[in-house]
């Protein structure tokens, strides 16, 4: 019985060892990418992105493309939003609203949640039950976000209708509801692969796809007006902004925790509380832009030219533009990271597991000073965020060219932050594959 005994404690040892060396081991070898579930699933990742982009080159019927395209240079902001939809406003193709409608859900949603408890309740308390029925509701919402500014689109390209008949209005507004409702369809189920967030991947493509051309314009132009030197400070900003938000994006603020009781044996885990700097990602940017285009949006459906010309100057380049967008990505940024992090609930799961904050009382006073930290984290991240909003406009002054599109500090954000979460999952899933292998060796 005894040598039992020290054959369990000893298989025992042994697997925590496989677990302890599974973690440990970080490194990952080209080879360990083929080992796993990672190339199929970087499989389906590339035919639903390559979907999404089919929508984008399937044109409108009826609509004089050539001369609504020439029309967009007068429009800041409608440029803003076809380089997130990778020139399908542009070309007027079916699934040009993209996946503003469902973000501009998410945005009603997650404002009501702060509104009404139930909601709020659905939300945070109801686990995977209570996020699918917000889902569904996100889902009805954006059909009706994506109407309405399907309407909005169809008036605002009158002009260039061959046919602008009632058949022809709400074909067109059929298609780009069923265009949105479609990307919208791909947005989850990339986010179901689990290699990133399905909406910020799509707007990470489109960006990288438009890209290219958007390069070799600004390169032509600096070459035509010989401005060598301002195409020299374009590339050097585009690696400082590269520098900078991989440097914010991979830091974090750590608070020191303490134990009641600490267990012997097994793996010894960090005693500090990890919050990220940049903890809401590029969603309060994605979100200020959509709330931009939707009040465009409503300036185009109502018609009434003293509201459109209020809303031309919260356009980029408009005299409200600057200030309005650095108000909204604050308030976003703020919102946002509380809505994933409840003070009251990181303190309360604190309790349960023994760990407080030195020199701070668990409860109350453990959530007042945790709340604290966020706010300032929050406003540490809102100036981030608006350097990068505005970075293109100062970059385009000095040099007096126009920055490319994937310059804007937004898009880099958007790249960087797609790029450095997919990396981190992937790194994650091979770890994960590596603790399967030695700790089924190890139990074996």
């Amino acid at each position: 019985m005894k040598a039992i005994g020290n054959k369990q404690t000893s298989g025992k040892q042994s697997t925590g060892k496989g677990i302890a060396a599974a973690i440990e081991d970080s490194s990952i070898d080209f080879g360990d990418f083929f080992r796993g579930k990672l190339p199929g699933k970087f499989l389906l990742l590339l035919g639903w992105l390559a979907l999404s982009r089919v929508g984008t080159y399937i044109p409108l019927p009826g609509v004089d493309r050539a001369a609504f395209s020439g029309s967009m240079t007068d429009n800041s902001l409608f440029r803003t939003l076809d380089a997130f939809s990778g020139g399908g406003i542009g070309r007027l193709g079916v699934c040009s609203l993209g996946i503003v409608p469902f973000i501009n859900a998410q945005i009603l949603f997650q404002l009501l949640g702060s509104l009404f408890p139930e909601l709020e309740r659905l939300q945070k308390k109801e686990g995977e039950a209570g996020r699918k029925k917000v889902l569904q509701y996100t889902r009805y919402a954006s059909v009706a976000f994506a109407i309405f500014q399907a309407i909005g689109q169809v008036l605002y390209i009158r002009p260039y209708a061959d046919d602008f008949s009632l058949g022809w209005i709400f074909t067109s507004i059929s298609l780009l509801t069923i265009g949105a409702v479609l990307t919208s369809y791909i947005g989850e189920r990339i986010s179901d692969i689990k290699l990133g967030n399905g909406t910020s991947l799509l707007i990470f493509t489109n960006i990288i796809s438009s890209l290219p051309a958007s390069v070799g314009r600004t390169i032509d132009q600096a070459l035509k007006d010989a401005n060598y030197a301002g195409l020299g400070t374009i590339g050097l900003s585009f690696f400082l902004l590269v520098l900078g938000i991989v440097y914010v994006q991979e830091s974090e603020r750590r608070i020191p925790l303490n134990y009641a009781s600490r267990y012997s044996g097994g793996l010894q885990k960090s005693a500090y509380l990890p919050f990220k700097i940049n903890s809401s990602g590029v969603m309060p940017i994605i979100f200020s832009t959509s709330a931009l285009a939707l009040t465009s949006s409503v300036a185009r459906f109502s018609g009434a030219t003293g509201f459109n010309n209020i809303v031309a100057t919260l356009n980029p380049g408009g005299s409200f533009y600057l200030p309005t967008n650095a108000v909204l990505i604050a308030f976003f940024n703020y919102f946002y990271t509380f809505l994933q992090l409840d003070p009251s609930d990181v303190s309360d799961q604190l309790k349960r597991q023994g760990a407080s904050i030195p020199s701070v009382r668990p409860g109350k006073a453990t959530a007042a000073f945790i709340e604290t930290v966020l706010t300032r984290i929050s406003v540490l991240d809102s100036t981030f965020l608006v350097i990068m909003a505005v970075s293109p406009a100062a970059v385009e002054w000095l040099t007096h060219l126009t920055a490319f599109r994937g310059f804007a500090g937004t898009s880099i954000l958007i790249l960087v932050g797609c790029a450095t979460d997919t990396a981190r999952k992937v790194k994650a899933e091979l770890i994960s594959q590596k603790y399967r292998v030695l700790d089924f060796t190890s139990d074996t």
